[in-house]
């Protein structure tokens, strides 16, 4: 009698920051053979001139060890510690258009990239550009003041260091199963408020056709699929700047100020300096992050300066339904999240079309 053997997924786990020093396997290091494949790749898409929207994969061919890395990579996203750090990059030799277009090209041959501001650019300048973060419309990538805990609006985002600070700028990370574990051990009546629709301020980066704020709750509720979204920032900011948004209860508010006590508690945060060369990948669905204000080099060459990508993968997971109104879709391997802004253009739509065929992704109209 033949038996058919079934099929267990590897999923995300609870992690507390003693383990991330214990275990290092979410630390990779490139091969120098690895490290080969993405110079010649990065010389190939120069040579081709292609715009970045209209370059597929082949405009940016990995050798073997190069698209290997990076596959498993990616693939640690979706399990384990839900997070990946890539070590040497060789960024030192590269310009910063060459570590934007090779950035570029990574992203290319893993997922779809997602619109992130006002501006609808496809990649952030992550650096002090004079920015400020708790205002109206304010985002902090570039600001050098210390973030809320947060997450993104994709499934996995991609951070290339070029640069360092002169001091601060501490990247820390927090697994949001441990801490949603917590939360049921110390106050279990909040996890249905944390199921509840929280209104959040889309800060501008809204297309005109949407309101300029959208609901989602903190805590999703698919039994085999975790995920937490959370940015008290843009919840106060609907608060402040709409008021026909509902007003927080008091136990929404408790939660929120539970949470901001649990997220950076060092039992649960882990806190690590990213280095040049360095790609810091998180699944936004099971890890929150921050990081620490900084201050910068006087050097303009020597500033602090990250390059972010926002991504959806084919193997991203499924998510609720109640997501829906803010992700678009929320089916398994959909293109799905980001900001839209107020330049989204044809050779955006062709390019995401083009990429969501090539992977296999489903994609729907706006």
């Amino acid at each position: 009698m033949l038996t058919t053997a079934i099929q267990v997924h590897p999923m995300p786990r609870p992690w507390l920051a003693q383990e991330l020093n214990q275990d290092s396997s979410w630390v990779h290091w490139l091969s120098a053979e690895a490290i080969e494949g993405f110079e010649k790749a990065l010389a190939h898409a120069k040579k081709s001139g292609k715009p970045w929207l209209h370059m597929t994969s082949e405009d940016f061919p990995l050798s073997g060890a190069a698209k290997g890395a990076i596959d498993r990579a990616f693939a640690v996203t979706q399990k384990d510690f839900g997070m990946c750090l890539i070590k040497g990059f060789p960024v030192h030799r590269w310009s910063v258009e060459d570590a934007r277009l090779a950035h570029w090209g990574i992203g290319l041959n893993v997922g779809v990239a997602r619109t992130q501001n006002q501006a609808s650019q496809v990649m952030n300048d992550v650096r002090d550009e004079g920015g400020s973060y708790k205002v109206k419309n304010g985002r902090g990538y570039n600001t050098n003041a210390g973030l809320d805990f947060h997450v993104d609006s994709c499934d996995v985002v991609a951070l290339l260091c070029l640069q360092t600070a002169k001091t601060g700028g501490t990247s820390m990370v927090t697994s949001s199963i441990a801490v949603v574990n917590e939360i049921k051990r110390l106050r279990p009546d909040l996890i249905p408020v944390m199921q509840q629709p929280f209104y959040y301020s889309y800060q501008g980066a809204n297309d005109i056709k949407q309101p300029p704020f959208y609901k989602c709750p903190i805590l999703g509720d698919d039994p085999e699929f975790f995920c937490l979204r959370a940015n008290r920032k843009n919840v106060t900011a609907a608060q402040r700047d709409f008021p026909e948004v509902p007003r927080l209860t008091n136990a929404q508010n408790e939660l929120l100020d539970l949470l901001d006590v649990l997220l950076p508690d060092p039992r649960f945060c882990y806190s690590m300096q990213l280095d040049r060369g360095d790609l810091q990948l998180l699944n936004n669905y099971v890890v929150i992050h921050s990081r620490t204000n900084f201050e910068d080099h006087d050097d303009p060459k020597l500033k602090r300066h990250l390059l972010r990508l926002w991504l959806s993968l084919p193997q991203g997971q499924r998510l609720p339904p109640l997501w829906k109104e803010y992700f678009g879709d929320i089916e398994a391997g959909s293109v799905r999240g980001g900001v839209r802004g107020s330049n989204i253009t044809d050779e955006f739509l062709s390019y995401e079309a083009r990429q969501a065929k090539r992977l296999g992704m489903t994609l729907l109209p706006f």
